[in-house]
């Protein structure tokens, strides 16, 4: 039965009496709205405002991407990588202004995955958060493994050691376990046991310091700038920014997170429509200046192999090690606030999947005094820490994408479904030029889910293949929506 104090039930929904009709299942909008920050034995607390949204989702998204994805960019587009960039961002801002409109109109926890279940019913939403946990579990970790590579550079600069290859590096890259990954999650933890306002505050401050870290490489960088670098543009071709942005795209994961913290923001309705779209803003911005200085300043040819590249560009244009050493210490406290705020996101997600009973609902348990998910939290962080200590990289890097892609797509869809079943709901912002750009963001997700390897797909079907088996042997029966139909 309900919870006491749940708002009513839509009274257009019926009680379903098949399998395909229990699929269906939707949860309206003003229950989704009216449950936001009610969890089990507590409630989570709005504290955050626009500018520190805006910062969760510039933290969530700046710092692999041009800290360590770039070296793999390069050599595949050229000095043309800055149109990559701009190519993989006009991908991102197409589902952006869905995620916009979405988490304006339905300002809760899920993200993507609340969407889903207010206009396609609760099967697509399930897909869509179990999409979710592996593009925020996953993109954790690879950002974790991206962090421990930095402090190597910082520790070989400062010190002169650096941490064995068998403490620092996966089973499947010849290590035995990357032990710097695994302390970043659970140092990123600690934080988040605190409490949300604890830790946007650690996170406003680490994204101040990766901001600085890449200006100063712009004006360290730009003193060895020469314009012959820029002589052969597209050496590849327009084959090779293609396949530079869809290597990229992964630089823009992380601007939804904002969109997760929607039952701790004190306006959610104004503020996180713009907090998306300012973070995506800010980060192509830098993304386009950080990539211009580097191959200005750095043949496209010496990127290959280059994971540290660009403070390897400093050391090489300033002809010393310290300024070089200065970014690593930027970039190993930036990429930390990567962890920090995608770990964020995945609790969030989790903890507004277990109030709708299709996970546990230990997962759901609000502690009275930070007002976090702390069961929640821990359970995610050894997850995340599990696989940054034994996956390499790249193997990380695809499955998050595909995740990634797939709820992308469906935020798309949620748009158009949502305008048409509810067009008279308060929308705070709306996506310009009708269903056309949600139709266009659909169409470019599916293209460069498309474009990735067949073992990438194989990934994705057994995790798929999984979770459906947990769905329909634990979630379809036990929903809050199942039992409500059950009673009534």
């Amino acid at each position: 039965m309900l919870d006491q104090g749940a708002p009513p039930q839509d009274p257009t929904r019926t009680a379903p009496t098949s399998l395909l009709g229990g699929l269906m299942r939707r949860k309206p909008v003003e229950r989704l709205v009216a449950e936001g920050g009610h969890g089990e034995g507590g409630t989570l607390r709005r504290s955050l405002g626009l500018w520190q949204l805006t910062m969760i989702s510039i933290g969530a998204t700046l710092g692999t991407g041009i800290f360590v994805v770039l070296g793999d960019a390069v050599p595949e587009a050229g000095p043309a990588v800055t149109l990559a960039f701009v190519i993989a961002g006009l991908t991102a801002l197409f589902s952006a202004l869905s995620y916009a409109e979405l988490a304006g109109s339905i300002p809760v926890a899920g993200s993507s995955y609340s969407y889903a279940y207010a206009t396609m019913g609760e099967l697509v939403a399930w897909v869509c958060g179990w999409c979710l946990v592996l593009e925020y579990g996953v993109s954790v970790a690879a950002v974790a493994v991206g962090w421990g590579e930095y402090l190597n550079e910082l520790l070989d600069g400062t010190i002169g050691v650096t941490i064995p290859a068998a403490l620092s590096s996966a089973p499947g890259e010849g290590g035995i376990v990357n032990l710097p990954a695994l302390i970043v999650v659970l140092l990123a933890m600690v934080f988040l046991l605190g409490g949300a306002r604890e830790s946007a505050r650690a996170n406003t401050i680490m994204v101040a310091v990766k901001m600085c870290a890449l200006v100063l490489f712009c004006a360290v960088g730009f003193t060895g700038f020469k314009s012959g670098n820029y002589a052969d543009f597209m050496p590849m071709g327009m084959a090779g920014v293609s396949a530079a942005g869809a290597t990229l795209f992964f630089s823009y994961i992380g601007f939804d997170a904002a969109s997760t913290a929607g039952e701790e923001a004190k306006d959610p309705k104004k503020d996180l429509p713009r907090a998306i779209m300012l973070s995506l803003i800010i980060v192509t911005a830098l993304y386009v200046l950080v990539a211009g200085v580097a191959v200005g300043a750095w043949n496209w040819k010496k990127f290959d192999g280059s994971e540290a590249s660009l403070a390897a560009i400093m050391n090489d244009v300033s002809g010393q090690t310290f300024w070089g050493t200065l970014l690593a210490l930027g970039a190993v406290i930036s990429i930390a606030s990567v962890v920090l705020t995608v770990l964020y996101g995945q609790t969030r997600i989790l903890f507004a999947m277990s109030r709708d009973g299709l996970v546990p609902k230990a997962l759901g348990r609000i502690h009275p005094k930070t007002g976090a998910p702390r069961l929640n939290t821990v359970v995610v962080s050894l997850f995340c820490g599990a696989l940054a200590a034994l996956i390499p990289l790249g193997k990380l890097v695809d499955a998050t994408s595909i995740g990634t892609l797939f709820a992308f797509a469906l935020v798309n869809i949620a748009v158009i479904v949502l305008r048409v079943k509810r067009p008279e709901l308060e929308r705070t912002f709306r996506v310009p030029f009708g269903p056309v750009l949600p139709v266009l963001g659909f169409g470019f997700c599916a293209y460069n889910m498309f474009s990735l390897d067949s073992i990438t797909w194989v990934v994705f079907g057994c995790w798929m293949a999984a979770g459906l088996v947990f769905y329909f042997s634990y979630g379809y029966r036990r929903s809050r929506l199942a039992v409500a139909d059950r009673t009534s």
